[in-house]
């Protein structure tokens, strides 16, 4: 049966610490109880039953009034609400009483002059019980408050470790592409008299370098939007020059780029990774790069038509990358889908507020 409340203490474990402490109580002398006129002693039946019907209404009373103060608790509710609940438990213990003390009055531990007194009765026993109920209630509360946060002070720790780690890793991967930089710069210088189709892909291929080595513009490891956009127009364009411009490329951007930045290199993983495994050839299915922005929103769509025949090795680890970057940059900002169909691929990403 499903409960309209959070059930943090099982009914089961209930009963049986409930079953044990009434297992040990059946056997200890009776006081003040009915006992059988003829023989003076209570009926081993009569006294079985009664102790079930104890063992019940206590696990019962119990599983209820913790888990509600429990449920409680956790939404912070009013004190008006403590109030209700507690009342409603303590009306439904009275009715339960009262129908022993009319219909089955044996049942009952004491011998009852008039129904309040035994009401009376009644509430001195569910006192304490409402409040230690409250009591652990709450103490299992702040107890898994603490464990919480102690778990969340530990992601962030790990998350801050892998940053670091990552920051550290790019820092030593900028020696040799420094070199390799300045070195395609000084090819292009010499092969403007030879081929302009040449320089013209060195030169693309070096600003693409100076974007990747570039740091001084960006502001907490994020760069201008617009220096993506002109990077991933980069990347287009030297694929073009590698296969002679008859790649199908289509890259539209809606929006104002304006003081806008991203976590480089999100947006034009996705595009290489349109290049490196899609079939760009086909006029009637082309590489489909779609750019909006509104607001502060951002969003990303790249589609293209699969390659056919032998498939092109790939681990995963830069779409892998890309959404661990994303945790790590925009925590609980981002959707980022991929849509693998039997002709086509789609990558879909949304990030809000960027």
């Amino acid at each position: 049966m499903q409960l309209p409340f959070k059930t943090r203490y099982p009914f089961k474990y209930l009963l049986l610490l409930f079953g044990l402490m009434g297992g040990i109580c059946f056997f200890m002398p009776d006081s003040g109880v009915t006992e059988d006129p003829a023989t003076g002693a209570i009926p081993f039946w009569f006294k079985l039953v009664r102790y079930a019907m104890r063992v019940m209404y206590h696990v019962v009373l119990v599983f209820f009034s913790l888990n509600l103060y429990y449920h409680l608790i956790v939404h912070r509710r009013s004190f008006s609400r403590y109030v209700v609940v507690s009342g409603k438990i303590i009306l439904a213990s009275f009715a339960y009483h009262t129908m022993l003390y009319y219909v089955l009055p044996g049942f009952l531990l004491k011998k009852y002059d008039a129904l309040p007194n035994m009401l009376c009765n009644c509430m001195q026993g569910l006192i304490p019980i409402l409040v230690l109920s409250f009591v652990f209630a709450y103490l299992t509360n702040i107890r898994e408050a603490l464990v919480q946060r102690r778990i969340l002070q530990e992601q962030k720790l790990q998350l801050e470790m892998e940053k670091s780690q990552a920051n550290f890793n790019f820092l030593k991967a900028q020696i040799n592409p420094h070199f390799l930089h300045n070195t395609l710069n000084f090819l292009y210088a010499k092969s403007l008299p030879y081929s302009e189709e040449l320089s013209e892909g060195i030169l693309t291929l070096s600003d693409i370098m100076r974007y990747a080595l570039d740091e001084q513009t960006r502001q907490d490891g994020k760069a201008l939007l617009e220096d993506e956009v002109e990077h991933v127009n980069n990347v287009i364009k030297i694929n073009q020059l590698r296969f002679e411009n008859k790649l199908q490329v289509h890259f539209t951007v809606l929006g104002s780029l304006s003081d806008l930045r991203i976590a480089p290199f999100i947006l034009i993983t996705l595009v290489e990774n349109a290049f490196k495994h899609g079939d760009l050839k086909d006029p009637s299915q082309p590489l489909d790069i779609r750019l909006q922005i509104s607001g502060l929103a951002l969003h990303f769509i790249c589609r293209n038509k699969k390659k056919s025949g032998p498939k092109q090795l790939s681990t995963g680890i830069g779409l892998d990358n890309i959404r661990k970057r994303l945790e790590l940059t925009y925590p609980g900002q981002f959707r980022f889908d991929i849509n693998e169909e039997a002709d086509v691929y789609t990558t879909e990403l949304t990030i809000n507020p960027l």
